[in-house]
């Protein structure tokens, strides 16, 4: 169970960690204030019900006085003609919508203070509303102003997330340029001395090449026997390749 409850641990911290680097503080103060005016509109409900209830309490109430009303001149209309049975009937009726008079006046009271608590209470939540949505305003605009130093000071100085990666992508293609260019400067370098051959010439390409050579030798031996002829220096035999004859 230890093992458990602290594994349950990490991973709630790790998900309010997340929670937390994802939530923007603006929206949270935007639902905050929307729940706020639901329940100021929910007390409101509350008033035009209480309202509500204690206006058919009072429709009741008028209904029952004019039984009230009926009743008295009923017993009075008894006893003039002698019936004070009818009289007595009259009055036990009147008597007890009375007591229904007296709750329902009871009633109303309960609900006037009622109402006077919900009206009070809605006052105060208005109030307290409106004061929220000030500062919350206020806080979303600082919010804002520091989200905006926040990513202008990150360009300038480079730390952003963004521009990192940028860096990065730069510093990578600047490798490989280089790394090309020294590839292609060792080919160069290498096809040059002749120690890699450019298969892409022709056959014809390498036979002119082998005749300047040729060619190149030919003069260089006519200008050493010019010198040599010059200087008065013996001429020495030419050296005839292998198995070549004179």
């Amino acid at each position: 169970m230890g093992l458990l409850s602290r594994f349950t641990t990490l991973i709630k911290v790790k998900v309010n960690r997340l929670l937390g680097a994802a939530e923007d503080p603006r929206e949270t103060l935007d639902y905050s204030y929307e729940r706020q005016l639901e329940m100021l509109q929910q007390v409101k409900r509350g008033v035009v019900e209480v309202a509500t209830s204690k206006r058919r309490l009072e429709l009741q109430k008028a209904k029952l006085q004019e039984s009230v009303n009926r009743l008295n001149e009923q017993a009075r209309q008894a006893v003039a003609v002698g019936r004070d049975d009818l009289a007595r009937a009259a009055l036990e009726r009147r008597a007890m919508i009375q007591q229904q008079l007296a709750d329902l006046d009871q009633q109303t009271a309960q609900l006037d203070q009622e109402q006077a608590k919900l009206e009070q209470a809605e006052t105060r939540l208005r109030m307290k509303i409106e004061s929220f949505r000030t500062r919350k305003e206020v806080v979303k605009a600082q919010y804002s102003a520091a989200e905006a130093q926040v990513r202008i000071g990150e360009a300038v100085t480079g730390l952003s997330e963004e521009l990192a990666d940028v860096g990065l992508a730069l510093d990578r293609a600047q490798e490989k340029t280089e790394q090309l260019q020294a590839r292609a400067g060792a080919i160069d370098e290498l096809i040059a001395s002749g120690a890699l051959e450019d298969f892409t010439t022709s056959g014809r390409d390498a036979i002119e090449r082998e005749l300047a050579q040729i060619t190149v030798r030919e003069s260089v031996d006519a200008e050493l026997a010019a010198l040599k002829a010059e200087l008065g220096a013996p001429e020495q035999p030419k050296t005839l390749p292998e198995g070549g004859q004179q």
